[in-house]
């Protein structure tokens, strides 16, 4: 896979390449640590975020995340996203998808071995209508041996759950096999709910994610998850509605957890006027929401980036190839 360019940002390097339908774009990110940027009290970690400072990501060795892109450009329209930007959703090859990972390993030959390796399917794209990514998710620790051994591969897929895909059950179900047969429970799965509103749902995913209520009935039709639960996601805008209560009716706290994340300030977001404001100075904002949640017997992790991770477009929804560039401090090798 040629690259044609790499933007160096002080948490990663976002890489821009051709794969076998038009450009790709993928990322390497340096994690920060549990202890940095996330609020978990069934972790033990109880203090709250008042802000993330910029700081220090840790060694490659110790965590390295990958995201890699399941399509060219998107079709779920989320308004709160710049990747339709770049176009409709077409599939990336199973080629695309491994080279996506291989490209970014060998930009760091002084690795060898990590001990732990995300792979996320969340740059660009649905994964759900790619069944590509599944057949990746089932080789990326033989793709990956020869550059970093027996390394940990934890790979984890986000849903948006479109609501046109027939095929969504079928997909989620073999995924799940993956994560608790194959992985035996080191995978993850993540459906992006955001709110507890239908008609606000409706709004943010531009009409194209299944009903809450049809979510729940495939949440409660998979397996019991090994390893870490299930999560609902959660970019908490300022009118956002999570009602606690109507979320335990429709999902089994000891099948699913709840992450609650700012929105990233994406274009999309700007011009839609989508907003977690204060999310990345204070905890206000989220305390309500994460509360009201355990109250009623869900596991919460509260996720908030640093303003270089924000800043330096290596989060969610975010799209070097939408036209924006970081407004961090950043670098372009052209190649």
């Amino acid at each position: 896979m040629k690259i044609d360019k790499i933007v160096k940002v002080p948490t990663g390097e976002i890489y821009v390449a051709e794969g076998e339908k038009g450009k790709l774009e993928f990322l390497t990110v340096g994690d920060y640590g549990k202890d940095a940027n996330i609020k978990a009290d069934f972790l033990g970690i109880t203090r709250e975020l008042n802000g993330v400072p910029n700081g220090e990501p840790m060694p490659l060795t110790e965590k390295w995340v990958i995201t890699i892109s399941t399509q060219y450009g998107c079709s779920m329209n989320c308004k709160f996203c710049d990747v339709p930007k770049v176009g409709a959703g077409r599939n990336a090859t199973l080629n695309d998808l491994c080279n996506q990972i291989l490209t970014a390993i060998r930009q760091h030959p002084e690795v060898k071995h990590t001990k732990r390796l995300n792979i996320h399917f969340a740059r660009m794209g649905e994964p759900t209508w790619n069944n590509s990514v599944l057949s990746c998710g089932k080789m990326i620790r033989n793709v990956i041996k020869p550059q970093l051994g027996d390394s940990l591969v934890h790979p984890v897929i986000s849903t948006m759950l479109p609501k046109a895909n027939k095929y969504l059950f079928a997909f989620l179900q073999e995924w799940v096999y993956i994560k608790n047969e194959i992985y035996n429970g080191d995978a993850g799965l993540q459906f992006s709910i955001n709110s507890t509103d239908d008609a606000q749902r409706d709004y943010l995913f531009s009409g194209n994610s299944l009903p809450l209520e049809e979510i729940a009935k495939i949440g409660r039709e998979l397996p019991m998850p090994k390893g870490r639960k299930y999560a609902l996601n959660f970019a908490l805008a300022d009118d956002s509605i999570i009602d606690g209560k109507r979320l335990r009716e429709l999902f089994d706290p000891d099948k699913f957890m709840c992450k609650i994340t700012p929105l990233h300030r994406t274009a999309s977001c700007e011009q839609n006027g989508i907003a977690t404001t204060d999310g990345y100075e204070l905890f206000t904002p989220y305390k309500a929401v994460e509360e009201d949640l355990k109250a009623n017997g869900f596991d919460v992790i509260v996720f908030v980036p640093s303003y270089d991770e924000d800043n330096g477009l290596i989060t969610c929804g975010n799209a070097i190839l939408s036209g924006k560039l970081p407004t961090s401090e950043f670098s372009i090798i052209k190649l």
